[in-house]
Order: structure tokens, then C-alpha cells, then sequence
């Protein structure tokens, strides 16, 4: 079972613990197969496919040893609690085979330590040394009493620290995650790391639910799991499992060890252009990801769903403002995908007596009032991304200006219109839905303002939220893209009493903006995950 035992840790038993442990293994070259820590790198599996890894904000220290010490390059790692996370950022303990180092974490202290040297050329001949490994026993008998001491100090100092450890509060190999408990919502919120899903796991934390956040960071920050576990520190309200979505057996085992009662799923690449350049990867990471989703949710029990779908399932419609009646034509592999695993949810849910909820928003922009979150795309990836973020990396200077495709669109100014909904009033929306989720119903939803906003407009806005002269070219039309889109909201004002409240266009930009100016670089690059 994948799931590790926890240690509470008193911060002045953990030298003793590894000055214990030291001793016992380069005494007796034993190996030590503890737990395996609650935060690692994703170790492959035979097959191939990556195991789920978790980090917990839960005040528990977690304990690797792959300890082999006959062969002088043990590795040891220890992942400190949440408390040396808010001070220190969070610490990733990395352990491969081909390093020798080894990761002393402490609540408020980190120490890279060298082991052993390993095929190091001695200055002096080493003594020769026997040994008997039937008995243990060293050759010279002068020895003997000095070793057995050391032995039988390093058992006391280990038998007594761990004797200590089991006594802590915290020492359960049952995690709160892993447990129903009456008037406490669990909740799943798969891409939880992205723009979306960070805001949506904000909110659900704020309103007091339990969250365990899945993602692979390909799209997602760590930043923003971190910022998240600095303002929610207690245990048992939010952990983060570094793991794909398209590997099934790492997903069911996510829903095995956790007591899951709902799940938001947000996690999808979601890029209309890049959509048209990659379509089988669009079908792989929405379509097939979600069946995978709906296949644990089965197996284990989990019957509430909340899907974040789009108004690109619409493709053209004929007829503006958009209803949730309107047909559905999608016209890129973005929009199809989320069409096809829409089609599987009303599907499965004939028969599972589930309670789901769609959600087809239109375009995200805005940040987090409180500058606590906002949105930080990877660079290679900006070219794809929201209008928003190429009007703010044009006001920093990062891009010489902004390229609007299309000035001759029958509006009332030769640009495309579109719904821009504020990210704070689309998490709402989804809290909201959950809150009214009901078993044997399906619901579906369009999320926007109601009113559409053309491109130069939007510009416009963008230039006096950042006070930056943003220098604007106009290009052909980009093939694909429609004049008009913008939602009726009534269905979702009348039966969740939800209305959009940030539907001022400038306020929401320049939100965004501060949070932009400020984070110049985003959260800072994820790769110490990967590396």
C-alpha cells in the first residue's frame, strides 16, 4: 500500500533517531526498508506508469530511509511539516540513486549533508579489519566492549525516540484525508495547481472543506499549492498529490486511500489554438482523463461531480445570447473533446445514481481580490493563452505589443465580442453548485455575464488598468473564430441564485494586473519537481 505511515516529530528526537539509526547501520551494514516519504518524485513502475505522490499541510513529519548502508550511499530523506513550509517555502526532499547526499529537514532548519565517501582514495592504508557475520564479532576482542556499548546506545536512543514518536498526537497510519467524518465535505479538485482550480480550492478552503488537490503540473504551479498551504496550515484541510490523471492505476489508488465525497474536475489543457496543432493530445487529456475520473468515482463510492466544460462545445451557434438549449456544434479539438466527456458524464450518470453538475463558462479573466493567486502560464505557452495575459506582457514590455487578429467582423467595431467572466465569480459559481448538487440529477449551466465585450473595448480597459501605452496591430482574421459569443445566464441566476458581481471590465484587469506587476515571473519555475 502506497499510502505512507506518519511521524509526529519532536524537533530534538530527529538527531537522536538519525544519530541512532547512523550507528546501528554502518555497525551491522543493515538496511532499513522504512516508509516511504509522504513527498517524493514520482517512482516509475514496471510498467512503466508513475506512482501518486502527496505532500500534506497536515503538521506531521514523514520519514524515508531507502537506507542500504553496506554499500556507503544510503539515502535518507525527510519532508518537514507545514510549519517549516510557511517559513522556509516548501521543501522537496529528492533522493536518487546517483546522489550522494542526503536531506536533514527540520522545522525551521535544512541542512545538505555529503555521506560517505565512495571509491575516495585514502591518504593512509586502512588497518586491516575481520569479520565474522555469523556472530558479528570483530577480531580484536579489545574492541569488544567499546562496540557493544556503541550498539547498545544507538538501540536505546532509537527504541526511546520512536517510543516518544508513537506517543505524539499525530502518529496514525490513518490520515485524515482517509476517513468520512460527519459535517465535513471532502473534496477532490483535479488541476487544483492551475489558474482555475488554485482560485476554486481557495474558495472551498475558505468555506471550510477538506481538499486534496491532483495534479501533474504540466499547466499548473507549485506556487500556488504553497501559497494555498500558507494560509491553510491546519491538518486536515488540504494536501497536494503529484500525479497524471491519465495513468489509471495511480488515480485509483488516489481514490482508495482517500474518503473522497465530491470532486471538482478542472484538469485539462485548455488552449483552442494549440487544440488544432495537438488534437490527439486534447482527446488523451480531456476526453480519455475523464473517463478514468468517472471509472474511480465508480469503483469507490464517489457519486458527486462537478465539470468544468466551456462554451467551445457551442462551436457557431446561430443565435446569440447562448442558452444551455443552444445546440452543439464544436469546430476544434478543444471544444469536442469537452463535448465528448460531457456526452460520457450524462451517459454513466443514467445509471449511477449521481449527482452532476456542468458548468460551460465562457472567457476567464481577473485574479484574486486579495493578490493571494492570479494567472502564470508557463512561457512557451503564453503565445496560446488568454487575451488578458498578452495585453499584461505587452504593458511589461515582454512582448513589443498586442496582435488582434480580425478588425473587419460585422460589430459594432470590426472586432469579435466575447463574455469575459471574472475568475472569483466563476469559482463562485462552482461552490454554489456543489452546495446544490443532488443525487439522480444532472444539471448544466452557462457561466457568464450575459453581456458581450469586443476586443477593442477590451484593450481599451487593459490600457487604463496598467497605464501602459500598449501598442496594437491588427491582423487578418484567425480561421475558426466567430463574431459573437455571449451567454444567457439565466438559468443559473434562477436555480442557483448565482450573478456575476466583478462585471466591471477595467476593476477586473486591473485585479489582475497588480497581481501581474508584482509577480513579474510568476511563482517562480516548478522544475525542482521534476529535476
Amino acid at each position: 500500500m502506497l499510502l505512507p505511515h506518519t511521524l509526529t516529530a519532536m524537533s530534538g528526537c530527529v538527531p537522536l533517531v538519525f544519530a541512532g539509526l547512523h550507528h546501528l547501520s554502518l555497525l551491522f551494514s543493515l538496511s532499513f526498508p522504512l516508509p516511504l516519504p509522504l513527498f517524493h518524485p514520482p517512482l516509475k513502475t514496471t510498467s512503466g506508469s508513475k506512482r501518486p505522490t502527496t505532500l500534506s499541510s497536515s503538521p506531521l513529519y514523514h520519514f524515508s530511509f531507502p537506507f542500504c548502508c553496506s554499500t556507503a550511499s544510503s539515502y535518507l530523506a525527510l519532508a518537514g511539516d507545514h510549519q517549516f513550509h510557511r517559513r522556509r517555502g516548501i521543501s522537496i526532499a529528492l533522493y536518487s540513486v546517483s546522489e550522494p547526499f542526503v536531506w536533514f529537514s527540520c522545522r525551521s532548519l535544512t541542512v545538505l549533508s555529503p555521506m560517505l565517501p565512495v571509491n575516495r582514495s585514502r591518504n593512509q592504508p586502512r588497518a586491516g579489519r575481520s569479520w565474522l557475520f555469523s556472530g558479528m564479532d570483530y577480531s580484536d576482542s579489545r574492541h569488544k566492549p567499546h562496540f557493544l556499548g556503541k550498539v547498545l546506545m544507538a538501540a536505546i536512543l532509537t527504541a526511546l525516540c520512536i517510543f516518544i514518536l508513537k506517543q505524539s498526537p499525530g502518529f496514525s497510519g490513518d490520515s485524515m484525508f482517509s476517513r468520512h467524518e460527519p459535517g465535513v465535505t471532502h473534496v477532490l479538485v483535479t488541476g487544483g495547481a492551475g489558474y482555475i482550480g488554485s482560485h476554486a480550492a481557495l474558495r472551498l478552503l475558505k468555506e471550510s472543506y477538506r481538499v486534496t488537490i491532483v495534479d501533474n503540473l504540466s499547466r499548473g504551479n507549485i506556487g500556488a499549492i504553497k501559497v494555498l498551504q500558507e494560509l491553510f496550515p491546519e491538518p486536515g484541510r488540504l494536501q497536494f498529490i503529484y500525479a497524471d490523471l491519465g495513468d489509471a492505476k495511480a488515480v485509483n489508488q488516489i481514490f482508495a486511500q482517500n474518503a473522497f465525497d465530491a470532486v471538482m474536475h478542472f484538469a485539462a489543457v485548455a488552449y483552442v489554438g494549440e487544440s488544432t496543432l495537438e488534437p490527439l493530445r486534447y482527446y488523451h487529456n480531456i476526453t480519455a482523463n475523464t473517463l478514468v475520473i468517472l471509472e474511480a468515482m465508480a469503483a469507490h463510492g464517489v457519486k458527486t461531480l462537478i465539470y468544468s466544460s466551456t462554451c467551445a462545445t457551442y462551436g457557431e451557434p446561430e443565435k446569440m445570447p447562448i442558452t444551455e438549449e443552444t445546440p452543439q456544434f464544436p469546430i476544434n479539438p478543444y471544444g469536442k473533446a469537452k463535448k465528448m466527456a460531457e456526452d460520457i458524464i450524462l451517459d454513466f450518470s443514467k445509471n449511477a445514481d449521481m449527482a452532476v453538475m456542468i458548468l460551460r463558462y465562457f472567457n476567464v479573466i481577473g485574479s484574486d481580490p486579495e493578490g493571494r493567486l492570479g494567472e502564470a502560464p508557463r512561457p512557451e505557452l503564453r503565445e496560446h493563452g488568454r487575451i488578458s495575459g498578452a495585453c499584461f506582457d505587452a504593458a511589461l514590455g515582454i512582448i513589443p505589443g498586442l496582435k488582434v487578429k480580425g478588425a473587419d467582423y460585422p460589430t459594432a467595431d470590426g472586432t469579435c465580442v466575447r463574455d469575459y467572466i471574472d475568475v472569483t465569480d466563476l469559482v463562485d459559481a462552482h461552490v454554489k453548485a456543489l452546495d446544490m448538487a443532488r443525487p439522480n440529477k444532472v444539471s448544466i449551466y452557462n457561466v457568464g455575464t450575459g453581456k458581450g465585450r469586443s476586443v477593442k473595448e477590451f484593450v481599451e480597459a487593459c490600457k487604463k488598468a496598467t497605464g501602459a501605452n500598449i501598442k496594437v496591430e491588427y491582423l487578418d482574421r484567425r480561421p475558426g473564430d466567430y463574431a459573437e459569443v455571449y451567454s444567457d445566464p439565466s438559468k443559473i441566476n434562477r436555480e442557483l441564485n448565482w450573478t456575476a458581481q466583478y462585471t466591471d471590465l477595467q476593476e477586473s484587469l486591473s485585479i489582475a494586473w497588480k497581481w501581474q506587476k508584482s509577480h513579474r515571473n510568476g511563482y517562480g519555475s516548478p522544475s525542482v519537481m521534476t529535476a
